[in-house]
């Protein structure tokens, strides 16, 4: 039985991965903080635009920051990964 020693372990070790995966309130509360923060940063970005001032390198780089971020949540609220591979 000196294998089954490393079964147990590896069962162990991917049963809290498999948790957080399953848990729709902490994909929820993530990703909606990273929508927040990418709506945040857009409008931080459109509000120097709105001044009048053209938009230079630093509000291009907000922008697609922003846009990153809020990208960044909505695959964390949608989780491909975990719909196209059944289980």
């Amino acid at each position: 039985m000196a294998g089954s020693g490393k079964n147990e372990e590896a069962a162990a070790a991917a049963a809290p991965a498999q948790l957080f995966k399953d848990c729709w309130g902490c994909r929820a509360v993530s990703g909606g903080g990273l929508i927040g923060a990418g709506g945040y940063v857009l409008a931080a970005a459109r509000r120097v635009m709105q001044r009048g001032a053209p938009p230079g390198l630093g509000a291009v780089a907000q922008i697609v920051f922003g846009l990153g971020l809020a990208s960044w949540g909505v695959v964390i609220l949608v989780d491909p990964v975990g719909k196209s591979h059944p289980k």
